[in-house]
């Protein structure tokens, strides 16, 4: 058995001091340091503990605005074709209606949000000049308005000038349901934007909000649209899926679907010298080992994203006189299984796991918890993941002063079985359990890559050995993240009754990500062929405990009351056993040997490619 990691003791202390002004940043660093913490953790605390913690990049942090190293010189295009790698390959590029990592990445080039996160967790300005704090007047006292000032001179890609009537209208455009914006819930606090000049937006919530910056900060939510291309409609945006129109680095040349993106340089970028590349070829398609093979050692790509490859492989494929090498992603990210409460084989109105229909076994929490005790978790990490990563028994990781206490994991097949005995379930002749005629007989699924598959046959072994019955299933990985209404095969649908995958946070403390388990009033955020299968409550948990917990950190504005929301939200979702985690993954990419190193910029809260109007190569 293991416990989190939770700062007790000598840090908890530190924690305390420095955040009610005891001590300074450095001298929190310093002696942060001394106690073995790690430099991530640190600057997650001092740069992004605090929700309301809005401060933009100073001296004291230098390492927290955006990298241009070796830009300064150079001329936009010189420096020929980037070539991308994503084994998980785009299905479309219109970013609030997203529900893929993978869909993200390839918007990135061209569609921009107003704020980043950089990779110590601090808000930058991107499209405005100046992120909003109470110290400079831009952020009221009580969290209730946030004036947003736009960069002067920002036209989009197609020569039209970038106002606030955009950002007024991106709001407006998430907010309306008929869109069916992944984001919805994030921007609902909004309750209006004033267009003050052409240049400036005054944003006003319905109540204090403490996660003010969410709609308009990082790679997730903060995206903004134009109104002048989809004002005209359902047909405007279904052509904004293939191509978009923004105020990025590059411009979609042409997209197919589940394949590839190839993009130009955009010529009405506001920075003349940049991007330094003329072209990008984003590849879709294989598997995480062969798109690590094409930058470790054929040099055939610049870059592979998330390499969901055993360590093992990944370091046979490294070798120092090599076109590539590994670089580590500093992720905050849970490899985990999510449970069905709803049934997935029985079809109600036209849809399966409809969120009324509860699941036939999965709503006893006895055959949820025996299927926790009955995983081999450490044999998964030791085996396949690698000695940088660890088992994980939170969802919450980012930020170290909002890791529970209160949660452990164990491996103990007999008291595994013994549960489900106590509960009624009764093997039967052929080892399966069952119960009042109801047989513990699941489908898992995930997306194919073989380290997926792998981790699925360790669990379907520890499942069958206590009286499960395990049907694994694989999903090409640009149909099980794609979002589209027509897929049956996809998250939103879920029509297995567990699957298995890892997300990633927003921010260090991830209002957004936690959403993920709200029901919401008459479960608007479970995803139903109402909502398009949009809402991000894709496991149909129902619980008044837990929204009530969202709801309050929704609108917690004190510090040290919001960490422990977020505690007691964690608790909830792992206690009650509605998902189970395994690993805390920080997956690594690969990178040619060519490309300036300090210019790629991996964030935890930021997808890969957010500074990439900068990326270029190391003799530039």
């Amino acid at each position: 058995m293991t416990r989190s990691p939770h700062p007790t003791g000598p840090f908890r202390h530190l924690v305390d001091a420095f955040r009610v002004g005891k001590i300074d940043r450095r001298s929190f660093a310093q002696r942060s340091a001394a106690l073995g913490v790690a430099a991530p953790m640190i600057a997650m605390i001092t740069h992004g503990a605090g929700a309301q913690d809005a401060t933009p990049a100073g001296e004291e942090s230098p390492d927290s605005s955006r990298s241009t190293v070796g830009t300064e010189n150079q001329t936009r295009g010189e420096g020929g074709e980037l070539k991308l790698i994503q084994w998980q390959a785009p299905t479309q590029l219109s970013p609030h209606v997203s529900n893929g990592v993978k869909d993200f990445l390839a918007a990135l080039p061209v569609v921009e949000p107003l704020m980043h996160y950089t990779p110590d967790s601090t808000i930058i300005p991107n499209l405005v000049t100046d992120v909003p704090t109470v110290e400079n007047g831009l952020l009221s006292q009580d969290l209730t308005e946030a004036t947003l000032t736009l960069l002067p001179d920002v036209v989009w890609s197609d020569g039209t000038p970038f106002t606030a009537e955009d950002v007024k209208f991106t709001v407006e455009w998430v907010q309306n349901p008929d869109n069916s914006s992944v984001n919805f819930t994030q921007f609902e606090p909004i309750s209006s934007v004033e267009v003050i000049d052409e240049l400036t937006a005054l944003v006003t919530f319905s109540a204090s909000n403490p996660f003010w910056m969410t709609p308009f900060t990082g790679t997730s939510t903060g995206y903004v649209y134009p109104k002048h291309i989809l004002e005209g409609g359902r047909e405007a945006h279904d052509a904004f899926l293939s191509a978009p129109v923004g105020t990025g680095p590059y411009v979609v040349e042409s997209f197919t679907p589940n394949d590839q993106v190839t993009y130009v340089a955009n010529e009405n970028y506001r920075e003349p010298n940049k991007p330094f590349f003329s072209r990008i070829l984003l590849k879709g398609g294989g598997d995480p080992a062969s798109a690590a093979r094409s930058v470790l050692q054929t040099g055939e790509f610049h870059y592979a994203w998330y390499l969901q490859a055993e360590d093992s492989v990944l370091r046979s494929l490294e070798s120092e006189d090599g076109p590539g090498m590994i670089i580590p992603y500093p992720g905050a990210t849970v490899e985990r299984i999510n449970i069905n409460f709803s049934d997935p084989h029985t079809e109600v109105d036209g849809q399966r796991s409809h969120k009324d229909t509860p699941h036939p076994f999965f709503t006893d929490d006895a055959v949820r918890e025996a299927m926790a005790v009955a995983i081999d978790r450490q044999i998964i990490l030791d085996s396949l993941y690698g000695e940088d990563m660890s088992v994980a028994t939170n969802i919450v990781q980012g930020d170290p002063t909002v890791y529970s206490p209160n949660t452990d994991w164990e491996y103990n097949p007999e008291k595994a079985a013994q549960i489900l005995e106590d509960a009624g379930w009764v093997a039967g002749d052929d080892g399966v359990r069952e119960k009042d005629g109801v047989r513990l007989e699941m489908t898992y699924a995930t997306e194919t890559n073989p380290l997926s598959q792998k981790t699925q046959a360790i669990v379907k072994a520890n499942l069958e050995k206590v009286g499960f019955a395990v049907q694994i299933e694989q999903v090409d990985p640009g149909v099980f993240y794609d979002g589209s209404a027509g897929n049956d095969q996809n998250l939103g649908h879920f029509y297995w009754d567990v699957n298995m995958f890892k997300s990633v946070p927003s921010g260090p403390r991830p209002i957004s990500f936690m959403e993920t388990w709200y029901a919401g009033p008459d479960g608007r955020n479970i995803a139903q062929r109402e909502n398009d299968w949009t809402g991000q409550n894709i496991q149909r948990w129902q619980s008044e405990e837990y929204d009530a917990l969202f709801e309050a950190a929704q609108k917690e504005t004190d510090p040290d009351a919001l960490a422990d929301l977020f505690i007691a939200m964690n608790d909830e979702i792992i206690l009650n056993h509605v998902i189970i985690t395994l690993i805390l993954v920080g997956t690594p990419r690969g990178m040619s040997r060519q490309l300036r190193h300090e210019n790629i910029q991996l964030a935890p809260f930021s997808y890969d490619y957010w500074n990439i109007a900068n990326w270029n190569f190391a003799d530039a």
